[in-house]
């Protein structure tokens, strides 16, 4: 369960499910059930009668802090030196809400006297809606643990000489803005890859290009010519670096065989990103123009609510928690090495990793549970389970590849290579409101990739995993 699309609470009231079957020689299906109460859902799927929620992880906040600065000690380097370049950098986080393995923020760090590190509350995240079917983006429970996110990421970085700034609005209005008041020459960001997340990297180019930054003393340069801030998107959301294929992804293969036989024999994976024991300081000047620091948002102030349960699995949002989850299971539970025997389990917090939600956030870096994996290798046990979970791994980065080398089509009801499939039943779904009981309907999904699975639950959103 390595895989997190979205996290969107569609129905609050409704007990959700989404499974895509594993394809034999047909099309794979997708079928969406919701039922909107206890009572018409099947007594599989329902919690154990008494069962508490359980924190993910169940570590308490001291051993939390404790795993995390033991991690940020091995990945720390007291001899990094900035590179030599002057003024300002803004990094502008998104989903990448760590520091721990941030090639963003530590380029950032390496080109600049000062960093501002960034966050935009940006509306048509948060108060958005799918366009079909109008479902909210982000709904309460995945925008607490967001906040939750924000949270420790503003600790982490507050430990080490910077702090975050956030501002509600749209990213290509704000950052131009602050890259005037504090006189950036460069904002960078970690780059995505799909279509909507792409069109506001354009946008927030286009605002740059207007923003005439006059040098002198104290500038990003020695020269009085007035200067353009430029983005800067670096990769750093997969396992293996997209520069790291033996193929450009335009040429990436249609069948994730082939594609993760290439990679394991012929690639290999970067180490994390080495940190400077400070990434500071923050900009001297330009902050009292902005306002200050600003605040993270509350639930209340973004227009949601959510009731907490008292079952089920509560996922602790944040770099920390997610750090301290990779120790738990691999280290003091030590299930590593039985994943992949418990991996398609049901109940309870342990018969998987449950790093979904903090990759997806990226609070969590890929690169770093393959170190973790091989350094469990070496200390411990190397069998099929420890491959097994680099082994998912590489279908997370091979999806994202593919959604580089056919854009949005991925996304389309025919698929990238359009295929219109005759239905064998009316299209039309029925359904009852989920006021009044249930909602079902057929989608089709490009046949292929093979052998996948996708879940979709009110607690954890859409999850992608080996089928097979």
């Amino acid at each position: 369960m390595l895989h997190h699309l979205s996290s969107s609470s569609c129905f609050p009231s409704t007990a959700q499910s989404l499974l895509l079957l594993p394809r034999s020689t047909a099309n794979l299906r997708v079928l969406l059930t919701m039922s909107h109460d206890a009572s018409s859902s099947s007594s599989s799927s329902r919690p154990l009668h008494g069962a508490a929620a359980v924190a993910v992880p169940s570590l308490g906040a001291d051993e939390t802090a404790a795993t995390a600065d033991e991690a940020f000690r091995r990945h720390t380097s007291p001899g990094l030196r900035r590179g030599g370049g002057g003024g300002v950098a803004v990094v502008w986080f998104r989903n990448d809400l760590r520091v721990l393995d941030n090639e963003a923020l530590v380029r950032a760090w390496a080109a600049a006297e000062a960093v501002l590190p960034v966050y935009c509350v940006d509306p048509r995240i948060f108060a958005g809606v799918t366009h079909r079917f109008g479902f909210p983006k982000t709904g309460a429970l995945r925008a607490q643990f967001l906040i939750e996110c924000l949270e420790d990421l503003k600790q982490n970085l507050q430990k080490r000489g910077l702090n975050l700034l956030v501002r509600h609005g749209k990213p290509e209005d704000i950052l131009p803005a602050i890259a005037k008041a504090v006189r950036a020459h460069t904002v960078y960001a970690h780059q995505e890859t799909c279509s909507e997340e792409i069109l506001v990297e354009r946008l927030v180019h286009r605002g740059l290009e207007q923003v005439v930054i006059p040098q002198g003393p104290g500038g990003a340069s020695n020269q009085n010519k007035p200067l353009n801030p430029k983005l800067q998107l670096i990769w750093g959301t997969t396992m293996y670096h997209v520069d790291d294929l033996l193929f450009p992804v335009s040429n990436l293969p249609d069948v994730y065989t082939q594609f993760r036989k290439a990679v394991e024999s012929k690639s290999s994976v970067q180490n994390c990103c080495k940190l400077p024991p400070l990434l500071g300081p923050a900009p001297s000047s330009g902050l009292d123009e902005l306002g200050g620091w600003g605040s993270i948002p509350t639930l209340e102030s973004l227009g949601l609510s959510v009731t907490k349960s008292e079952k089920g699995m509560h996922f602790l949002g944040g770099e920390s928690a997610a750090l301290g989850r990779v120790h738990e299971y691999f280290w003091k539970k030590d299930q590593l090495k039985v994943y992949k025997e418990t991996r398609n389990g049901m109940l309870g917090p342990d018969y998987s990793t449950k790093f979904s939600p903090w990759l997806a956030s990226g609070s969590l870096s890929p690169r770093y549970i393959c170190e973790e994996v091989k350094r469990y290798e070496k200390q411990r046990v190397a069998n099929d389970s420890t491959y097994w979970v680099l082994f998912e791994l590489i279908w997370r980065d091979y999806f994202r590849f593919l959604s580089v080398k056919y854009g949005s089509s991925i996304f389309h009801l025919g698929g990238p290579r359009k295929v219109v499939s005759k239905w064998s039943q009316d299209q039309v779904p029925s359904y009852r409101c989920q006021h009044e009981g249930t909602f079902s309907y057929w989608f089709h999904v490009e046949p292929w990739p093979s052998d996948c699975l996708l879940i979709f639950g009110p607690r954890h959103g859409y999850r992608l995993e080996n089928g097979s």
